[in-house]
């Protein structure tokens, strides 16, 4: 980035089991070496990061680069969406979705490089509850999985999704609901409904394979009733995109949808956006993320 001469770097220093704070430092000596004007801050939760994200940017620095996961992206782009400032993405978390979406390296090095080229994508993005996400819109059986994990206090990381996927097998049944695609009402039973604004969530599960992030659309997967059996058989393929073929397998498009089942809490960018119904929109080129 050669024209830039302050940089805001917002770390989560959690993230990824202590990965943020090592990857933070990493990048922050990186940008500083290359004689630009960092300003280093972490929140103590993400309320507090938000504020100093949205100060940051206020004062006008030329980019703000967070270090951490998706949810920190999330946090990112909630702050930078109708500025100029672009997003960096120093990534640090389990899923890190978005950094692979512009195909960012694990290496913090490498990653602040990418910074430093000040070359950036402009993707479109979703709008739920006045909230931005850019990834898929989880919003049931994998967004029971995410309530019942993110209560569980052992163990980390990912086993922690796997366990509570297990545990919400032995009782999950199908759901009724009613998805409204710009105008157009389906009423339907269903094990998972995912609003995709990207491919994949999760770490990498390409559960809307084929989203693009910049067709002004978001992409409505739905996975019809299914035995317990078959949807363990099936998780594999979401990692490769090829669930596309399963018959229970329905997609759509629209720019506006809204999405309504008992019970269901809907999560995106690895946040709990709130109880279903939620609508939820596209927001075209919304998002300038350094690449």
């Amino acid at each position: 980035m050669a024209d830039t001469r302050v940089i805001a770097l917002l770390t989560n220093p959690t993230s990824g089991r202590g990965k943020g704070a090592r990857h933070g430092a990493v990048a922050l000596e990186r940008l500083r070496s290359r004689g630009h004007d960092v300003r280093a801050a972490q929140g103590r939760d993400a309320d507090e990061g938000l504020d100093l994200a949205h100060s940051l940017v206020a004062e006008g620095v030329d980019a703000l680069v967070v270090v951490g996961g998706d949810g920190m992206a999330n946090l990112g782009i909630q702050a930078v969406v109708g500025t100029d400032t672009p997003l960096g993405i120093i990534p640090a978390g389990t899923g890190n979705d978005v950094a692979r979406y512009v195909d960012l390296p694990a290496d913090p090095l490498a990653a602040a490089d990418r910074v430093l080229t000040g070359r950036t994508t402009t993707m479109d993005l979703a709008l739920c509850q006045g909230r931005y996400y850019v990834t898929v819109m989880a919003a049931g059986f994998d967004a029971v999985v995410n309530e019942r994990a993110n209560s569980m206090t052992w163990p980390k990381g990912q086993l922690r999704y796997h366990l509570a996927t297990l545990a919400e097998l032995r009782t999950f049944r199908p759901l009724d609901y009613t998805i409204d695609l710009d105008g157009t009402v389906l009423r339907l039973p269903a094990m998972l409904v995912a609003i995709g604004n990207g491919p994949s969530f999760g770490g990498g599960l390409r559960i809307a394979e084929g989203a693009r992030l910049d067709d002004d659309l978001l992409d409505v997967i739905v996975i019809k009733p299914i035995s317990r059996r078959d949807l363990v058989r099936t998780y594999p393929r979401l990692f490769t995109g090829t669930h596309m073929s399963h018959p229970q397998y329905e997609r759509h498009r629209a720019r506006r949808v809204t999405v309504a089942a008992p019970g269901i809490v809907g999560y995106a960018d690895g946040e709990r956006f709130g109880p279903l119904p939620l609508t939820i929109e596209s927001v075209p080129g919304a998002l300038s993320l350094l690449s």
